[in-house]
C-alpha cells in the first residue's frame, strides 16, 4: 500500500498546501482519502484524475470534499469522453449535498460521475482495500477510517476530538495520519480537534509504528506542532505532512 499526500492543509488551503486529500494506492487500485479545497489541481501532478477508481470522504466539511465539484466537472465533461462512474463512500447525505455545493437542481445530480454509497457499518471493501469507519467526536457527522492491504495497516484521523475509539481503530497500525489542529493553550474547544500532542498520546495509546501530524492549520508554526507531539511520549517516529510526501505502508 503507498500512501502519497496532496493536501494537508487544516480548514482551508494553505501556501504551501491545500485541504485534505490522500492518494492511496495498492494492486493497481488508486482510492482518493478526501479531496478537500484545492487539492484536484495538485493531485494532477502525482496521479490523472480520470484513473482514480473511488473517493472516501470522513465528513462534509469544505477543506475535506468540495473538490468533488470540480472532479465532476473534470469526469462528465471531458472532450475524450465521460469517465466511467467510480464509488464514492461518505456520510449518508453526501450526494445531495455535493449537487447543491455545484448548484445542481436534484440530489442525483453527480449520479452520472459517481454512485454515492454510505459508509456502512462494520468492515467493507474498496476494491483491493478492507475499510472500517467510527464516529468521531467533531461538529457534524464525522468518520476516523482503518484501511488494511496485504496484510499492511493505515489508520486515518479525520477531523476529531479526542477519542478512545480513534485508539480502537488506529490499533497496531504501521502507519497513523493524524490531525494536529491545535498548538496547546487553554480553553481550547472540546469535541472540535486535537492537539499535537493529543496526536502523539493517541499514537501511543494505539501502539502504532509511525505518527504523520496532518490537518495542519496554516495560521500554527508547523514545526512547534511537530515539538509538541515529540513531546506527547511516542517513541516512534514522528513528522509533518507536506504535499507529495509519500510512504510505503
Amino acid at each position: 500500500m503507498r500512501v502519497t499526500v496532496i493536501g494537508c492543509s487544516g480548514s482551508f488551503p494553505g501556501p504551501e498546501s491545500p485541504a485534505s486529500c490522500y492518494l492511496v494506492e495498492a494492486d493497481g487500485f488508486a482510492m482518493l482519502l478526501e479531496l478537500g479545497s484545492g487539492a484536484l489541481g495538485v493531485l494532477q501532478r502525482f496521479h490523472s484524475p480520470y484513473e482514480i477508481d473511488a473517493v472516501l470522504l470522513s465528513h462534509l466539511h469544505p477543506d475535506h470534499c468540495m473538490d468533488m465539484c470540480g472532479f465532476y466537472v473534470a469526469r462528465n465533461y471531458c472532450p475524450d469522453g465521460r469517465a466511467p462512474r467510480i464509488p464514492v463512500y461518505g456520510p449518508a447525505d453526501t450526494g445531495r449535498q455535493m449537487s447543491r455545493a455545484y448548484g445542481l437542481p436534484d440530489e442525483d445530480g453527480m449520479d452520472e460521475a459517481f454512485l454515492f454509497h454510505p459508509l456502512p457499518a462494520g468492515a467493507w471493501d474498496i476494491g483491493p482495500f478492507s475499510v472500517t469507519a467510527v464516529r468521531t467526536p467533531h461538529p457534524v457527522e464525522a468518520y476516523a477510517f482503518r484501511i488494511e492491504a496485504g496484510g499492511r495497516v493505515l489508520a486515518y484521523s479525520g477531523d476529531t476530538g479526542e477519542s478512545s475509539a480513534l485508539v480502537d481503530l488506529a490499533r497496531d497500525a504501521n502507519l497513523f495520519l493524524c490531525e494536529a489542529s491545535f498548538l496547546d493553550a487553554p480553553n481550547l474547544p472540546p469535541d472540535l480537534h486535537l492537539t499535537a500532542r493529543e496526536a502523539g498520546e493517541h499514537a501511543a495509546r494505539a501502539g502504532v509504528d509511525r505518527l504523520v501530524l496532518t490537518h495542519l492549520v496554516p495560521w500554527n508554526d508547523a514545526d512547534r506542532s511537530l515539538v509538541e507531539a515529540k513531546g506527547s511520549g511516542f517513541a516512534g517516529p514522528i513528522e509533518l505532512a507536506h504535499v507529495g510526501a509519500t510512504y510505503q505502508v
